[in-house]
């Protein structure tokens, strides 16, 4: 972003500083909301790293996805919430890799690799922690940068759950589940299909703890057969 380094108040500075009000006004609306949140709340209270926690566990009740002993990959995993839940579930003869662009607080029982999923490197360090071991669950929690421009956003969350599928196909055992945040719009039907092309049955949920006003959904892919 370019600055003026003017210290003169025109007109157009005057418009920005009050654009700049608010945008503080709507800052402060959306932390009110934030920590009024219930499942905000239970996170501190139940020690989860953050709310999304809540939307893996409702999806686990319904649709049992772990199981002690399984693998599980976990991408756009920061701040942990997700990994801590698989973690958990899995126990210590489980294997999870965690891997996100920003830095993660280590979590026992997680292996994080740090770094952009769009980037090659990234992807062999997660192929190299795995071992050669197979993968029972891969989950997407990945979201682009949103500016707001559906026109902008929806491609870039689209090429993220690619990504996050070409991962699953590659690293999933026969019968392995793949769970992905998908935002609704272009693309989206188009990815049902590719879904379905590789996976048993695929079904669409939207977890009590997404915020009604958003467009995210969660996909889950059972069975996958290549």
């Amino acid at each position: 972003m370019v600055r003026s380094t003017s210290s003169s108040k025109t007109p157009s500075s005057r418009a920005s500083a009050g654009k700049s009000g608010s945008a503080s006004k709507t800052s402060a609306s959306w932390l009110k909301e934030h920590f009024d949140d219930q499942y905000v709340q239970r996170s501190w209270q139940d020690g989860y790293r953050s709310r999304a926690s809540y939307k893996l566990l409702e999806l686990d009740e319904k649709a049992k996805l772990f199981r002690r002993g399984m693998s599980v990959i976990d991408l756009g995993a920061a701040p942990g919430g997700w990994s801590q839940v698989a973690a958990e579930k899995v126990g210590d003869s489980g294997l999870v890799i965690a891997s996100d662009i920003l830095e993660m607080d280590a979590l026992v029982g997680v292996e994080f690799v740090c770094g952009d999923f769009t980037e090659e490197e990234v992807l062999e360090a997660i192929l190299a922690t795995l071992a050669g071991r197979p993968v029972d669950l891969v989950m997407s929690d990945m979201a682009p940068n949103m500016s707001g421009m559906a026109a902008i956003d929806q491609p870039q969350a689209m090429y993220l759950v690619e990504l996050a599928l070409d991962l699953a196909r590659q690293t999933l055992a026969p019968g392995g589940n793949f769970l992905a945040k998908v935002f609704q719009g272009e693309g989206f039907d188009d990815y049902l299909k590719e879904l379905r092309s590789s996976f048993a049955r695929v079904v669409t949920r939207k977890p009590d703890a997404s915020r009604a006003r958003s467009r995210e959904v969660y996909l889950l892919a059972e069975k996958f057969h290549g």
